[in-house]
């Protein structure tokens, strides 16, 4: 079922709780009402005549209750005392020998457990409901009979008058109650549309991603609900997979690009080398091997290159590792590692240190590739003979070479991948080195950044991490 038919009907349901309640509470109060004002009206009407009327019946016709034949013949005589009823409220004589109604009134049908207030207190009163002999329904009050008679006098009124209004009541909040159940239904099925529309150009526009991958498609935001909420979120996601995508797209354009100069060198190598054999015409020694020197410089690029685009691959996530690391032991681990190819130049490259224990939280293996990718450049850069200093106080890893330094237009590209100073182009190396080392450095939550020294040339590379000194 959609999702607007959905909210009309929990509209309906939750409007068709709400008017049923206040129906029903509605009808049993009115009832209540009602049945309250019929029994004070049965308890009001009467008063002294009633016992005027008993008493000169009953001496006309000699006996204690209003009961027998008329004089002679005809009607029985009217009297000043004549009892008239008041508001529809009927009075019987119910006794255990005689059963009569007073002039005027509908006789009704007395039980002997009336008579339990016979001759009693006028205060000595019985509410029940009843049936006239006509088989009406009727509310009843039993109140004692003047006179210490030994009968009771039974007042009545009929419940057909309450009951047509209850009925007529009850018809007309069905009635209010469908109306209101469908209009709350029609209203529900409106309000849901239009709240629902935001979420049908969503859809729309996911739909539209999915099937063209067009991710340059932006939802418009307005005002800061639920759908505006949303739609950023839409926003944000389809930006960062066009991100995703456009950096995929040029990492791999930037790896072939990397990867044709050091397979063409090697192809080249390899098809002089078959050619001398094919040819039976043997290479001077000397071009022999440096063809194969070269061969093997070339797949030591394509190693190094390889292992570097498979670590800038994996997805980045900041707080993936949590291990304590004792940076002071990665920088020993990296610069014996850098120290033999300082010592093969020509003219030999030291590294000096001092280094402050400093414990950090992340990749042991990473960061010791961070700071040996920061020695290696340093060790490449440093003019003959001069010496790398590297220092760890208080979090703060620097590496300060003597070389050329950094023109202050290269420092926002030096973390680019594969970007390489015009002036290193004909050095080795891929250009990733620096993207790795940035990339441990905001895993563990540091930051890396290059200064330019104020005491003379060269470059000081900072990697700072938080951290202790304590172990």
């Amino acid at each position: 079922m959609p999702l607007r038919s959905r909210l009309a009907i929990m509209c309906a349901v939750a409007v068709a709780i709400a008017i049923g309640a206040v129906s029903l509470i509605s009808y049993v109060a009115v009832g209540n009402r009602l049945h309250d004002q019929m029994d004070k009206s049965i308890a009001g009407a009467g008063g002294p005549g009633i016992g005027q009327v008993f008493h000169d019946h009953g001496q006309q016709f000699q006996t204690k209750s209003p009961c027998g034949p008329p004089p002679g013949d005809g009607p029985r005589p009217a009297s000043d005392n004549e009892y008239h009823p008041q508001a529809l409220v009927s009075i019987t004589y119910y006794s255990p020998t005689a059963t009569c109604p007073l002039p005027g009134s509908t006789e009704v049908q007395g039980q002997a457990s009336d008579l339990q207030v016979a001759g009693g207190l006028p205060t000595d009163t019985i509410w029940r409901d009843g049936v006239t002999t006509a088989g009406d329904k009727v509310r009843i009050e039993v109140i004692p009979a003047p006179d210490n008679s030994t009968g009771v006098l039974l007042k009545s009124q009929p419940y057909q008058p309450i009951d047509d209004s209850l009925s007529s009541l009850a018809w007309l909040l069905i009635i209010v109650s469908l109306l209101g159940i469908g209009g709350a239904a029609t209203v529900g099925l409106l309000v849901a549309r239009a709240a629902l529309r935001p979420v049908d150009v969503l859809t729309s526009a996911v739909e539209h991603v999915a099937r063209t991958e067009d991710l340059s498609v932006r939802m418009p935001v307005s005002g800061g609900d639920e759908i505006a909420r949303l739609s950023e979120s839409f926003n944000s996601m389809t930006a960062a997979l066009q991100a995703s995508r456009d950096e995929q797209k040029r990492l791999v354009d930037d790896a072939g690009h990397e990867l044709r100069t050091p397979l063409t060198s090697l192809r080249t190598a390899i098809d002089l080398l078959i050619r001398s054999e094919e040819s039976g015409r043997a290479l001077p020694e000397g071009k022999r091997t440096e063809l194969l020197t070269g061969a093997r410089t070339q797949m030591r690029e394509l190693t190094v290159l390889i292992a570097d685009l498979l670590e800038l691959s994996r997805p980045e996530q900041a707080s993936q590792v949590t291990a304590p690391v004792a940076l002071h032991e990665v920088a020993e681990r990296a610069i014996e590692r850098v120290r033999p190819r300082g010592a093969a130049r020509e003219t030999p490259v030291t590294i000096t240190e001092n280094l402050r224990p400093w414990t950090t939280h992340g990749d042991s293996a990473a960061l010791e590739r961070a700071v040996v990718n920061l020695l290696d450049n340093a060790v490449k850069f440093a003019p003959p003979g001069s010496d790398v200093q590297v220092r760890l106080t208080n979090g703060s890893l620097t590496v300060r070479d003597h070389g050329p330094g950094i023109p202050p237009e290269e420092l926002p590209h030096v973390f680019e991948r594969f970007w390489r100073s015009p002036t290193a182009r004909a050095l080795p190396g891929s250009g990733l080195g620096l993207a790795i080392a940035a990339r441990a450095a905001r895993e563990s939550g540091g930051a890396i950044f290059f200064e330019r020294p104020h005491d003379g040339p060269g470059t000081i590379a900072r990697l700072s991490l938080p951290g202790t000194a304590e172990a």
